[in-house]
C-alpha cells in the first residue's frame, strides 16, 4: 500500500500542476492589467465612474475603451477630411 501510495503521490501532484498552469493561462487573459486600470483611474469620465460603482471594473473598462476607440477614430477620420 506504502508502495502504491509512494508512486501515486507524484503523479496526483505533476497532474495538478498542469492543471493549475491551464487555468493560470485562461486568467491571465481574462484578468484586467494594472496599466488598464491605472488609465482608466486617471482618465475616467463622470458616466465611466457610475458605471464601475454600479456595474464593476468590467463594464467600466468596456465603456472607457469604447470612448477610447472612438475617439482614435474620430480623430483620424477628422484629420483625413482635413488633409
Amino acid at each position: 500500500m506504502t508502495v502504491w501510495l509512494a508512486i501515486a503521490v507524484p503523479f496526483v501532484i505533476m497532474f495538478f500542476a498542469l492543471f493549475m498552469e491551464r487555468v493560470e493561462t485562461r486568467l491571465r487573459h481574462v484578468a484586467v492589467q494594472e496599466e488598464e486600470v491605472e488609465e482608466f483611474l486617471e482618465q475616467a469620465r463622470p458616466n465611466e465612474v457610475r458605471a464601475l460603482y454600479g456595474h464593476g471594473i468590467g463594464r467600466a473598462l468596456e465603456m472607457f475603451r469604447l470612448r477610447r476607440r472612438s475617439g482614435k477614430t474620430g480623430r483620424l477620420h477628422a484629420r483625413r477630411t482635413r488633409g
